[in-house]
């Protein structure tokens, strides 16, 4: 895990990879090695202290991202179902 020399550094990292990437809370936490909850925090909190402009923009892919979010869900959980479909007695073993 990564030291920031402060927490507006991170906030602005955090806000770059967001916008720049298009990535979800969930990816974002991932790669800074830090909660879901915190991304949330620095985004919808702090940012706007740091970067008016870029928190902006995070909060518009935030958003979008929420409006997505059941349709993402619902492609998982077919996917995890075609998976299971296709598996030996459900073992998780996929047949070839």
């Amino acid at each position: 895990m990564r030291k920031y020399d402060s927490i507006k550094e991170r906030c602005r990292l955090i806000g770059e990879y967001l916008v720049e990437k298009s990535s979800t809370v969930r990816e974002t936490a991932k790669q800074f090695g830090i909660s879901k909850s915190t991304v949330h925090k620095d985004i919808r909190e702090k940012l706007i202290k740091v970067d008016k402009n870029l928190y902006d923009e995070a909060v518009k892919i935030l958003s979008k991202n929420k409006e997505e979010r059941h349709i993402r869900g619902g492609i998982a959980t077919k996917n995890k179902f075609l998976l299971l479909k296709h598996s030996d007695n459900n073992t998780g073993v996929v047949k070839r």
